[in-house]
């Protein structure tokens, strides 16, 4: 039977444009399904104790651009460190995600354009149009997607979401789960691969 992936994600961070493709290419590998599960980061945070960057003393937000580049440059992606497009309010775009997945759609290639369209193409995603214009390229209906994801349910998905990452103990984003084993961060694709590999048990506190 084919193991299943939680991904645990928000579109505005830039770990989880780094750790997408890479994710995908781990999935298709192994044929591992996933539940695509986009978060208010906040709420996250808010249980695990981090603060966005601009609040971190400025030797952790110094390492942050140089982890973006250095990851950038080792998966072999673009990036722009510091987007025209950010911080920016990632909740529309999270929540047309969700409206695709409640819709039964598979939303991974959309999510990649989205992605990039903040961390390598300068775009806005809180601007209805660009997301629109994803879902064109992506072959979905825009105007129904984005109606959708204005809905007070999409809404609701997206806070149960939230619930469901901090009891599976995400501290961010993003997070992949495997059997209840948590694996936070982009750099942990390559841990969850030898798990997928493996069969090994969940490691647990």
């Amino acid at each position: 039977m084919p193991a299943t992936v939680d991904y645990y994600f928000t579109s505005a961070s830039p770990f989880t444009y780094l750790g997408h493709q890479p994710l995908r290419t781990v999935l298709s590998k192994h044929g591992a399904t996933v539940r695509v599960k986009p978060v208010n980061l906040m709420g996250v945070w808010e249980i695990s104790g981090a603060v966005p960057p601009a609040k971190r003393p400025p030797v952790r937000q110094r390492l942050r651009l140089v982890e973006l580049q250095r990851i950038a440059d080792f998966r072999g992606m673009p990036i722009n460190k510091t987007p025209r497009h950010w911080p920016v309010d990632p909740a529309l775009s999270d929540h047309v995600i969700a409206a695709l997945v409640a819709g039964g759609h598979d939303p991974m290639s959309y999510m990649e354009r989205v992605f990039a369209a903040v961390w390598a193409n300068e775009e806005n995603i809180a601007d209805p149009d660009t997301l629109a214009k994803y879902l064109e390229l992506e072959k979905f209906d825009a105007a129904s997607i984005l109606e959708a994801a204005q809905s007070e349910a999409i809404a609701a998905i997206r806070a149960q979401n939230t619930k469901d990452s901090v009891e599976a103990d995400a501290v961010g984003v993003p997070t992949y789960v495997l059997n209840g084993e948590a694996f936070f961060g982009q750099d942990r694709v390559e841990y969850l691969d030898h798990a997928l590999a493996t069969g090994r048990a969940p490691i647990t506190p």
